[in-house]
């Protein structure tokens, strides 16, 4: 099933089951069918309020959620969609400031599937279309929409005129989508991916983003000049540093001096930075400076390095050694997770799990130092790397071991010399992670 998409309400399920079946479309980028789909619902996109939308390899998502935070810390309500989901397919849709509710759901997609024949939409098209439509029926005073896959011709990009765009950092991933070939993108790659995420950028709109190489910067620059979007590139037009134990940010229209976020990473101050660009460089929402420095610790990202609470996976550690989890599975990704460790001190067993199309080295690589021992699972309801994969990964003499899933591998970890737990590798293993520690996003 697309994104292992459960439920425990049969009324969703039953819509899920429908999303399942959906075919030629389903990995095919294009906002042919997207378009055809809001068409017959009555174009709801073209009814939202506000719309942040944001792009990026990594750190879009914890964007969203320093957005979303700022904007309920100033009193508004906010909808949110991102992806994918953890545990409960729900979390894609947070509808007026709380996570969509089953018998809404179940109608939404119900109301979308029903009038989809002929389009041959996907999972994902399905879904954007039930948020908008949920979205726009549903009083509220902003969204904050999250780009699913590149930007360009991701189903998202049919918003006419977000109040701001934003771009994240940007690496390599998604290969297969982002970089075959095509007539009119750049040749080398983090160029194409720097084109196809600067796709977003709308006539008359900010496009904030964040630091790049030169020929990124052509690229997105190329693609703001095409759309008529103003540039607000940091180093330029804003900037943000980490010193004395805050974040100092300067734009124009002055400075703020806001506590470091709560989130874990010194690459959340850069998440929050952009957050905070975003939200100084839009008029569409007043949004105090108070609500920003609240936003610092009010974020909520879960599994990007998320220190799991005591609970029933914890436990069979049998020790007080932390436990973190974290979903990221490209190099950029694992660079972040090998600050992390490393500022930790010491080392730590990874229990990791990855998809098929992903490459072991992009985390391997960077943690390789870092590691006590690797142990790696299945992804369920996925085709995954097994053993061997990991293992010809490294070269420091650590042998992978197996197990069938992350409660055998916690029991064999309480078998060695204590040490921190990292799980990683794949957001799919993170929502496994959080249901079975009983710690479900809500």
């Amino acid at each position: 099933m697309p994104d292992h998409a459960i439920s425990a309400h049969p009324g969703v399920q039953t819509q899920l089951d429908r999303l399942a079946a959906l075919s030629p479309g389903r990995d095919v980028l294009g906002l042919e069918r997207i378009t055809a789909l809001l068409d017959r619902l009555g174009s709801p996109h073209h009814r939202l309020p506000p719309v942040f939308h944001v792009a990026g390899t990594n750190g879009k998502g914890s964007t969203c959620a320093f957005l979303r935070a700022a904007i309920e810390a100033s009193g508004h309500v906010a909808h949110v969609y991102t992806s994918p989901h953890l545990v409960r397919f729900n979390e894609r849709i947070r509808l007026a400031g709380r996570l969509i509710a089953d018998e809404a759901l179940a109608d939404y997609l119900a109301r979308v599937l029903d009038i989809a024949e002929g389009i041959n939409a996907s999972f994902f098209e399905v879904t954007t279309a039930a948020a908008f439509l949920a979205f726009a029926e549903t009083p509220a005073d902003a969204c904050v929409i999250e780009v699913g896959l590149g930007g360009r011709l991701d189903a998202t990009n049919v918003l006419p005129a977000p109040a701001v765009c934003g771009i994240a950092a940007l690496g390599i991933d998604h290969e297969a989508f982002l970089l075959a070939p095509e007539e009119g993108t750049p040749d080398i790659p983090l160029e194409r991916i720097a084109f196809e995420k600067a796709g977003i950028a709308k006539q008359g709109v900010p496009l904030v983003i964040q630091k790049y190489a030169i020929g990124m910067m052509g690229a997105i620059a190329g693609q703001a000049m095409r759309a008529g979007a103003y540039v607000k590139a940091r180093g330029e037009d804003w900037d943000a540093a980490l010193y004395q134990g805050r974040l100092h940010y300067r734009d124009v229209d002055g400075k703020l001096n806001l506590p470091v976020p709560r989130l874990p990473g010194a690459h959340q101050a850069d998440n929050a930075a952009l957050a905070v660009a975003m939200i100084r460089h839009q008029s569409a929402l007043s949004i105090p400076d108070s609500a920003l420095s609240a936003a610092m610790g009010w974020a909520e990202w879960p599994a990007r390095m998320q220190r799991l609470a005591d609970g029933p996976l914890v436990a069979l550690l049998g020790t007080d050694e932390p436990v973190w989890l974290d979903g990221g599975h490209n190099p950029d990704a694992g660079a972040a997770l090998a600050r992390h460790v490393a500022a930790m001190g010491g080392k730590v067993h990874l229990i990791i799990g990855m998809l098929s199309n992903k490459q072991p080295g992009a985390l391997l690589g960077p943690l390789e130092a870092h590691l006590a021992s690797v142990t790696a699972l299945p992804v369920p309801g996925h085709e995954w790397h097994d053993v061997d994969a990991f293992q010809q990964c490294l070269t420091s003499g650590i042998e992978v071991q197996a197990a069938a899933d992350v409660h055998a591998a916690m029991a064999l970890l309480a078998e060695r010399e204590p040490a921190p737990v990292l799980i990683a590798g794949s957001l799919y293993l993170a929502g496994e992670v959080l249901r079975a520690n009983g710690q479900e996003p809500d």
